[in-house]
């Protein structure tokens, strides 16, 4: 039973480092990226849509996306998308074509992504905090329930605490690696 309390915990912590990791991606740094336009949502047939199914994203070069739509009726709406999402990016559109230069970050600007990066990394710590929290409640009422001992209880919460402090190491590392690729001009 606690290990599969222990596997369950986790299984979630994982999960808030990869939601931390895709939140990191929304954060752009001067280079060009597809994944930096994974939260624009486009209205397709009166329905939401994200980008990525309704056009084709590339990186032209280190400093341009390319976003090709797969119908050429889209092209206002995306262009509309880009604009309203909070990226501060300008879209320019050719054709069929639309391309988005990547403005070079200023050093409040770099301050900012880092600011915000710190503020999702700590939130991904609470949200693995929260999981300690929840599986350290389970393992309780075990004790309650006198299917496990009060020794029992203990080891498992210190091994707890230790996939918990891994995790948040995780999460370090994670925040000291865009910080840093936020800071290289």
């Amino acid at each position: 039973m606690i290990e599969d309390i222990k596997k369950d915990a986790k299984t979630r912590m994982g999960k808030a480092l990869d939601a931390l990791a895709g939140n990191f991606n929304k954060i752009r740094t001067g280079r060009a990226h597809p994944s930096i336009l994974d939260g624009i949502q486009v209205s397709y047939y009166g329905s939401d849509t994200p980008l990525s199914q309704v056009a084709n994203v590339t990186v032209e070069d280190a400093r341009t996306l390319s976003v090709t739509p797969w119908e050429k009726n889209l092209v206002p709406d995306i262009e509309k998308a880009i604009m309203k999402s909070d990226l501060g990016l300008n879209p320019s559109t050719a054709g069929a074509v639309i391309r988005i230069p990547m403005p070079m970050l200023t050093e409040e600007t770099r301050k900012n992504f880092i600011r915000q990066a710190r503020g999702e990394a700590e939130t991904a710590r609470v949200s693995i905090r929260n999981i300690r929290r929840d599986s350290l409640a389970e393992v309780k009422s075990l004790v309650k329930d006198k299917e496990i001992s009060e020794d029992d209880e203990r080891r498992a919460g210190d091994e707890i605490q230790k996939i918990t402090d891994q995790f948040v190491a995780d999460v370090d590392k994670s925040l000291a690696a865009k910080e840093k690729d936020l800071m290289e001009i």
